[in-house]
């Protein structure tokens, strides 16, 4: 049995609670928060103990995994604290927004000789290895273009309430960094690696936020495809996120969960079993409207391959060197945004 604690207690916070709790091989032991009220509550909600002392949490024998669900800005300092403390680490989206921050994340943990994971939970719904496996096996013959498309909605009461949202010191960026970061990652996960970027970036539909709530960008990738992402809290009533992979030989529209189109010059006879089964999968909002609206699901299915990571070493496909890339894409596309210019990657 797998001993979690859990620091931050805001809203992604329940998430991870629920998928640990899901798991028969896992139980939460106890959570931490700066915030007596909400380390109470998460604490009481879960039948795990609570503190606001966060080297108590990490001293405890019973916990061996410790998941980071606190302000994005604020990841690396107890990260590099739960390394020293011998435990391994899963941290929410992004695994931080700085990348020096990271990169010293990355380096405490192989110091310490723990893992190291960020949390991508989209890779492990079924779709998006469907996907994977069919750009995998070159049924799109040579990819010739892709987009990212996250045509959010969040109000300005969203921005207001929570304190860091919004904030270049703690939320890193805005509709990219916050929201759009998932398509961004499934983006680079399928299409390999980006070696440019060009973009536009601005601030739209919401007051008192230091962030951009629109964002357009074209991509070339390393294989020579050209991407296009764009990310947005301004778009009322806010709709799916999407992912389109082209090539000369196929075509694939994965709307949040769903198969929206799946067509190839060569057909299998699973193609059209693919298209019925996978028609309608999602379940939720998807987080368009409300950030709530998401199922636990995915997260449990990342924390169960983390889990077997620890115990087998078979990798789950998103170590910390992993779950950087959709951050250092995003850093390259506010560079060029404010620069007017083309930003090479790496960074």
């Amino acid at each position: 049995m797998r001993g979690f604690g859990i620091v931050g207690c805001g809203m992604i916070s329940e998430f991870h609670a629920r998928a640990i709790e899901a798991l028969p091989n896992a139980q939460l032991r106890a959570v931490y928060s700066r915030s007596e009220a909400n380390a109470k509550r998460r604490g009481e909600q879960f039948n795990a103990d609570w503190t606001t002392d966060l080297d108590r949490l990490l001293n405890r024998s019973d916990i061996d995994i410790v998941s980071v669900c606190s302000a994005s800005g604020a990841h690396a300092d107890p990260t590099v604290a739960a390394a020293k403390a011998g435990k391994h680490v899963i941290v929410e989206k992004p695994l931080d927004i700085s990348l020096e921050r990271i990169d010293a994340m990355i380096e405490a943990c192989a110091e310490a000789g723990v893992q190291l994971s960020g949390v991508f939970q989209s890779r492990f719904h079924p779709t998006s290895q469907l996907l994977k496996k069919a750009v995998e096996s070159g049924r799109f013959g040579r990819l010739t273009l892709a987009e990212a498309t996250v045509k959010w909605w969040r109000s300005q009461e969203y921005y207001d309430e929570g304190g860091w949202k919004g904030t270049k010191a703690l939320d890193g960026g805005g509709a990219l960094m916050n929201q759009s970061i998932h398509a961004i990652d499934l983006l680079q996960w399928l299409m390999g690696p980006a070696a440019e970027v060009a973009a536009f970036k601005d601030t739209l539909a919401h007051e008192r936020i230091d962030v951009e709530d629109t964002a357009a960008a074209c991509v070339r990738f390393q294989n020579g495809a050209l991407g296009v992402i764009q990310g947005a809290t301004s778009v009322h009533p806010g709709f799916f996120k999407k992912i389109e992979i082209s090539g000369d030989r196929g075509s694939v529209v994965m709307e949040e969960e769903n198969i929206a189109f799946w067509q190839f010059a060569d057909e299998t006879d699973e193609d059209e079993r693919i298209r019925a089964e996978f028609a309608d999968q999602t379940q939720t909002g998807g987080g368009a409207s409300d950030p709530s609206a998401i199922s636990f699901e995915g997260h449990r299915r990342q924390f169960e391959a983390f889990i077997d990571q620890i115990e087998t070493g078979r990798s789950s496909g998103l170590d910390g060197t992993e779950a950087r890339k959709a951050v250092e894409i995003i850093h390259a596309i506010y560079r060029s945004a404010e620069t007017r210019s083309f930003v090479p990657l790496p960074l």
